[in-house]
């Protein structure tokens, strides 16, 4: 694995190669013309890890590159700085090193720090250590806290120690909307804030123009924190949501009070299961909570992880009249397409720039049941 590096005058180059593979993989299923959403080619990361590398009396923050030929070697790349990361995080990495090079409570058996910040600057740091964490601390931990502004959560094993609070308030501009999300740490958030503001208000606008008038319901499958669901709830009548992530569902449900949604229900439920209750296979509470037959399903809205979806799962969404497909690896989305494709025809076909200067393409696809 190589450690991007950001070079902005390439930009565009970078680019254009990721439109021409995406045009070039999906070329048999006839896609409209493509959309492409720019990220900005630096600091588009609000989130990241690094692993902290102690040489003597040094330590700083460190990253891994594999050698190709042979996996086994990695070779310890030292970052003062990442391009790749938030302005905050980059501002935060030589301040936090600093502290813990004064500090041998705070830099003793400090194995690696986790930033998660928000496009407003605020930061949540969770600082790993390989060894008991005590009073002494949980001391120097808050006086660092309120010295960078900045909130601690000390890990170890069987300890989580959280001194302000386990999460940050994300706010995206959507539409001309503010959007409220807590974001928990280790859990699950869109990385690129800047292009997740770009795929929600893609994703308003696709599933908006077909609904307008309509008195139709969105089911959503992986919902994570609400990410999506609370962006389309006001383009449906209702909208039924699952996730597995119990810390998942419980973030969605304060996301969805945050912004006022009231047409919304998360149910705690994998999509394996979700199909089953769908079928009249599952029974039980939960399933009983989701009031299944109240809803008159329209669109379906799947954002999987990367190994995409199986067969069966792909049949299932054959069912409903439009299906988003949003997609982090074009290689399984590609799979699925020549099973969704059977059914229905690709009316919208969008490349988000989720992690310039790397492979990673980020697609969303809206379909459409073909006639008959």
């Amino acid at each position: 694995m190589a450690i991007p590096v950001v070079e902005p005058e390439r930009y565009a180059e970078q680019l254009a190669a990721k439109r021409d593979y995406l045009e070039t993989t999906f070329a048999a299923f006839q896609p409209p013309a493509l959309e492409v959403f720019e990220s900005p080619p630096g600091y588009y990361r609000q989130r990241c890890e690094f692993r902290i590398w102690h040489e003597g009396d040094d330590l700083f923050y460190a990253m891994f590159e594999v050698d190709a030929a042979n996996p086994k070697n990695k070779r310890v790349v030292r970052l003062d700085q990442y391009a790749v990361a938030s302005t905050r995080i980059n501002q935060l990495m030589p301040q936090l090193r600093e502290a813990c090079l004064q500090s041998d409570e705070l830099r003793r058996r400090l194995f690696q720090v986790e930033f998660l910040t928000t496009l407003s600057g605020e930061a949540l740091v969770t600082l790993v250590y390989h060894r008991p964490l005590g009073d002494e601390w949980e001391q120097e931990a808050r006086a660092l806290e309120a010295a960078l502004g900045i909130m601690i959560i000390g890990r170890s094993r069987k300890q989580r120690i959280v001194l302000t609070r386990d999460h940050v308030w994300e706010r995206l501009e959507v539409d001309g909307r503010t959007l409220h999300y807590q974001q928990v740490e280790n859990s699950f958030t869109q990385p690129n804030a800047h292009i997740c503001q770009k795929m929600l208000s893609w994703a308003r606008e696709v599933t908006g123009k077909q609904q307008e008038g309509a008195q139709n319901d969105l089911v959503e499958l992986y919902c994570g924190n609400g990410n999506f669901t609370i962006a389309l709830a006001d383009n449906f009548r209702r909208v039924l949501a699952t996730e597995i992530s119990r810390t998942s569902v419980a973030s969605a449900n304060v996301n969805l009070d945050a912004n006022g949604v009231a047409n919304a229900h998360i149910a705690r439920m994998s999509a394996e299961e979700f199909s089953l209750a769908l079928k009249g296979e599952k029974a039980g509470r939960r399933v009983a909570e989701m009031a299944l037959e109240d809803y008159d399903f329209s669109t379906v809205l799947v954002d999987p992880p990367r190994a995409g979806l199986d067969e069966q799962s792909c049949e299932q969404l054959s069912e409903y009249a439009q299906i988003v497909y949003i997609s982090c690896n074009p290689a399984t989305l590609a799979e699925n397409l020549t099973i969704l494709t059977k059914t229905h025809r690709i009316e919208r076909f969008a490349l988000f720039d989720q992690f310039p200067f790397t492979d990673h393409c980020e697609c969303g696809v809206l379909l459409q049941r073909r006639d008959g």
